[in-house]
This record gives structure tokens, sequence and C-alpha cells, in this order.
């Protein structure tokens, strides 16, 4: 029988003090379950409170992990900014050393030039100084020897002064009239031998300032093809596509037995250069018919016409001539396409406008407007396949049309003497002109020469520890140096690069600047397999 279950009974019993007994051990189990229960709640809260706990430095340890990387990264990113900012500052420190290293050498040799004509001025008046003592004596002494000789005549003559006076003068004066007409015909001799020497000097030197190099440009309009099987695509079925082709461009179209080329030939250079760009974005795209034809004609046309453009924007730039018309601008971009005795005209009417200024410099003329008329004399020559007419007549009217002075529509029209040169400035452009034609392929230096000074310089750079390549580019006015990155650091490549462009300062003789560039980089490659 269970505890409770004789508690039960006892309490059905009419005792009243086993009802006490009965009531005080249900009272006193009541309070022991209750105690329990009051434990096992403590014990629950407890065991949740050590779980919040727990969790709580879970997260905060997450929380300062995550604190802790971005902190760092933050001061990664900053590492980095800061270093890219002492490199730029580097850099310029570098630049600005080299800039007053080079101004203090000028500084230097203008001040050893300052001492030297400080001494050739100090012995020319010494010199002087000496020469006007004894010019004083002896002009004394000639003054005595006279004074002698005119009283002694007096004596011998019998003759006053007055009368000796007039008989002198009138010896000397038939003797001088002679005398002078022999020195007129030798100083007219002498100066028209000054004159000729003084303006091959003038043409000399402005060709050697402006020595410029001729390319000529292919005067035939080749394409290539992938293949044969492209010659057919190209003419299409029943000769459609050729025919929209050479309606759209104005060109004609030669395709024969010639392997992997078509000829693409035309009177204008610019319809020629429109229809061979053309082709070639045709070949490339592969879709040939007649209205893809069309659409890219018109594109390619667009393009040439910015071209020209820019063509003739550069080469007034390059001259420094403004106040141009735009219709100018475009016929001079036009001549990039012209060729002339294997010379481009554009590079050839750059060339006469340099060298006429140059000649204008040396005259005390106007050199602007000589190098005006040099660019635009060969002008009517981007036109003269659309006008009648010989090219200088050409380029006058349209100068003369679009608001040029006199002076640069006489120089365009003058400079073959098809009519007599009124003006100073058309002789100019017709003797640019004449040694511009000349001479194409002129250069300041022959071929074995420049590959010389090429091998020079790459040369030099390889000579230094630590530099694993140089490549001597532009003509020699840079060299790229790729440094090792084992060894060398950052800051030994940027001494390795100063001591580079030092040695060829003290080495070599070079016209202009040569800048050297030194390339450190790291490289990583993996293959996936």
């Amino acid at each position: 029988m269970l505890p409770s279950e004789s508690l039960i009974v006892l309490a059905q019993a009419d005792n009243p003090v086993l009802i006490i007994l009965v009531a005080l051990g249900a009272a006193l189990m009541g309070m022991g379950v209750i105690k329990v229960l009051g434990y096992l709640r403590k014990h629950d809260a407890e065991k949740e409170a050590r779980q919040i706990i727990e969790k709580a430095e879970i997260q905060a340890g997450a929380r300062r992990k995550e604190a802790e990387v971005e902190a760092k990264e933050l001061a990664l990113r900053e590492k980095a900014r800061i270093e890219e900012q002492l490199n730029d500052a580097r850099q310029k420190l570098f630049e600005r050393e080299r800039h007053l290293d080079k101004q203090q050498d000028m500084i230097e040799q203008r001040a050893e030039q300052l001492q030297k004509q400080e001494k050739m001025v100090e012995n020319n008046q010494r010199k002087l100084t000496e020469k006007l003592e004894d010019a004083n004596r002896r002009q004394s002494e000639l003054d005595n020897l006279l004074d002698i000789q005119r009283q002694t005549l007096h004596q011998i003559s019998g003759l006053g002064p007055e009368e000796a006076k007039r008989r002198l003068l009138e010896r000397l004066d038939q003797e001088l009239a002679h005398e002078q007409g022999a020195l007129i015909l030798k100083q007219e001799k002498e100066m028209a031998a000054i004159c000729d020497d003084k303006a091959k000097e003038m043409l000399l030197t402005s060709i050697q300032r402006f020595a410029a190099s001729h390319t000529a440009e292919a005067t035939t309009s080749t394409v290539d093809i992938p293949s044969d099987e492209m010659k057919g695509r190209i003419i299409g079925r029943e000769g459609r596509n050729i025919r929209s082709f050479e309606k759209a461009t104005g060109v004609d179209v030669i395709i024969d037995d010639t392997p992997g080329v078509v000829i693409v030939s035309a009177f204008d250079p610019v319809r020629r250069e429109i229809a061979r760009s053309a082709l070639n974005k045709l070949i490339a795209d592969g879709r040939i018919h007649p209205s893809r034809i069309e659409e890219l004609v018109a594109e390619t046309q667009q393009e040439i016409e910015a071209q020209i453009r820019r063509y003739g924007e550069e080469a007034i730039q390059e001259t420094q001539i403004r106040g141009l018309n735009e219709r100018v601008v475009n016929l001079l971009g036009r001549l990039h396409y012209r060729t002339s005795y294997s010379q481009n005209v554009l590079r050839h009417s750059i060339e006469v406008a340099f060298v006429a200024g140059m000649i204008a410099e040396e005259m005390g003329m106007n050199a602007d407007l000589a190098r005006r008329a040099g660019l635009l004399h060969d002008i009517g020559k981007a036109a003269d396949h659309d006008m009648e007419g010989g090219h200088p007549r050409i380029g006058a009217d349209l100068l003369k049309r679009y608001g040029e002075g006199a002076e640069v529509v006489h120089a365009a029209l003058g400079h073959h003497d098809d009519i007599r040169a009124d003006m100073p400035y058309t002789v100019l452009v017709a003797a640019a002109d004449a040694c511009s034609a000349s001479r194409p392929g002129a250069r300041r230096e022959t071929l074995d020469r420049y590959i010389k000074r090429m091998q020079e310089l790459e040369t030099i750079a390889t000579g230094f520890q630590g530099v694993e390549q140089a490549f001597a580019i532009q003509a020699g006015r840079e060299v790229r140096v790729i440094a090792s990155t084992k060894l060398t650091t950052d800051e030994s490549a940027a001494k390795i690069c100063r001591d580079i462009a030092n040695a060829f300062e003290q080495q070599l003789t070079y016209p202009g600047e040569i800048r050297v560039t030194m390339i450190r980089e790291m490289r990583f490659t993996e293959t996936a397999k």
C-alpha cells in the first residue's frame, strides 16, 4: 500500500489525532514538493543563464574578430594609400632633382662662358688701350713730320701755302677719281659675293634646322583576303555585290588570278581609301550583300571625313597657324592621301611651311605669314580632281574665296614661277618648295649611325647590375628598362634609373632629351590542369 493511500485510510477514521497527523504529513509533503520544485526551477534558471552567457561570449568573440579584421583591412588600405602618396612624392622629387641638376649645369656653363667673355673683354680693352696709345704717338710723330715737310716744300718750291694746297688738291682729285671707280667696281663684286654667300647660308641654315623625313605613300591600294573563296563572295551572285560596291564607292574593283589580293583602283585617292577601308571591314564582317555594303561604305565615309578633319587640325597645330577657314582645314586633311614625286603632299606642305618660316626669320621678315603661305601653297592639289586647271590656279582661287590675304594667294599662284613674283613671300615659298621637293627622304643621320646609337643606349642601360633588358624606342628619345625583381627593390630601381640617365649624359652626345623609364613588377603564373 502506498503512503498516500495509508494516509487516506487513516483520515477516514474518526480519531482527531490521526486527522491532525495526516494534515501535518500532508503539509510537510507539500513543503517538500515546493522545495523540490524551487530547486529544479533554480537549477533550470542557472542553466539557462549559463547558456545565455556562453552565447553572449561567443557573439562577443565573433564581433571582436570581425572588428579586428576590419581594423586590419582599414590599416592595409591606409598603408597602400600612404605608400602610393610616398611613391608619387618620390617620383616628383626625382623629377625635380633632375630638373634642378640640369638647371645647375646650365648655370655653371653660363658662368664659365661669362668668365671667358670677361677675360676676352679685358684682353681686348688692354689691346685697344695699347693701340690707342701707339696711334696717338704715331699721330704726333706724323704731325711733326708733316710740319717739317711742309716747311721744306715751301722753301724748295717757292710757293705760298694757299697755292701749294690748291695744286695738291687738284692732283689728289685726279688720282682719286680713277681710284674711286676701281673701288666702286671692287665693292660691287665683293657685295655680290657676300649676298650670294648670305643667301646660301640662309637656305642651308633653314634646311638644317628642319630636316624632316619623307615616307612615300602607296599609290596603289590592295586588299588582302584570307582565301580565294572570298573573291567569289565579293563578286556575289551574277556580280551584284561588286556592282553595288563600285556604285557606292565610285571605284573599280579588280579581281584577277593574283592569289590573296584584290586591287582597288580610283583616280581620287580619298575615294580609293574609303573603298579600301570599307572592303577590309566587309571581309572581316563576313556579311557581304548590297544593303550591308551600302551601310559599311556610308559608315567608312564618315570615318574618313573625320580622319581628314583630324589631319588638317594636326597640320595647323604643328605649324601654329590660326584663323583658317573650316573648308581650308578639310582641304589640308585631304592632302594626306595625295602623293607627288614619292612625297606625301601634306608632309611636304608642312616642311615647306617650316623652311619658309625659318628663311623669313633669317631675313627679318614675318615668319608666321611665311609659314602660312608655305602650308597652303599646294592646297589646289586637294581639289584638282574636281576642278579644271593647274593646282596653282585652283589653290589661289580657293584661298581667295575663303578670305586669305594677298601674299598667301600670290604664293600659291606663283610658287612654280608661272607668273612674275611681285611679292617677297612668293619667292620664299618657291625656294622652300624647291628645297623640299629636291630632297625626299632627307634625314639628319644615316641608317648605320641610327642603329649604332640605339645599340649604344641599350648597351649602357644593360650594363648596370639588376637590369634584365633595355629597349630604345621613339628613335632613341626614350629607353625602357626592365629591372629584376629578385636583384632590386623599388628604391634601388629608382637609383639605377637615375644612374642610367647620368651615364647617358656623360657618355653620349645627343640632341634634345632621353627619357629613361624603369619598370619593375612581380608576375605570378599558375596553370590549371
